[in-house]
């Protein structure tokens, strides 16, 4: 088995994609922010002490999908054309859906998978205050579109949606 991001002497290496044609693609990637009745009451009534907490979570799994190559150090930089993160509020917490899409050489995966984590932490952030137990929690890949080794959907993740 060979390691992409592995050179021959087993050292770490970022994967040029020089070569490699721009194609469209796309991924989406889920997680949840599990916290307490009295949490998901203020954010019903908008009544949460530093505010809008899901517009600011928004933006700040916006503004973590553009940039992930800063955060992960094999990352490449990319142009992120499109990012949408929506979060609900429901009995358990908040669920958080991002899809991030680009016209580039290599794939969105893992600004999708950031601009759920950012934006979950943003939600952790703003009402820790309420709650200390809030956690964070299922951050997964659930699609992605594009590239060489094509369109991909997590086993079950058509059930997950039909379900929400």
């Amino acid at each position: 088995m060979t390691f992409t991001h592995l050179d021959d002497r087993g050292q770490a290496r970022m994967v040029d994609v020089t070569a490699k044609q721009p194609t469209v693609r796309s991924a989406t990637a889920t997680g949840r922010v599990a916290c307490a009745p009295e949490v998901v009451a203020a954010l019903r009534s908008g009544e949460v002490p530093k505010g809008d907490v899901l517009a600011v979570a928004r933006i700040a799994g916006i503004a973590g999908a553009k940039r992930t190559a800063e955060l992960l150090p094999l990352a490449h930089v990319i142009g992120v054309h499109g990012a949408v993160v929506d979060l609900e509020v429901t009995d358990g917490g908040v669920d958080i859906t991002a899809t991030v899409r680009t016209a580039d050489r290599t794939g969105v995966e893992m600004e999708a998978l950031t601009a759920v984590s950012v934006a979950g932490l943003a939600v952790v952030d703003m009402v820790k205050g309420l709650d200390r137990s809030v956690s964070l929690a299922d951050v997964r890949l659930v699609a992605k579109t594009g590239g060489r080794s094509g369109d991909w959907v997590r086993p079950g993740a058509e059930r997950e949606a039909e379900a929400s």
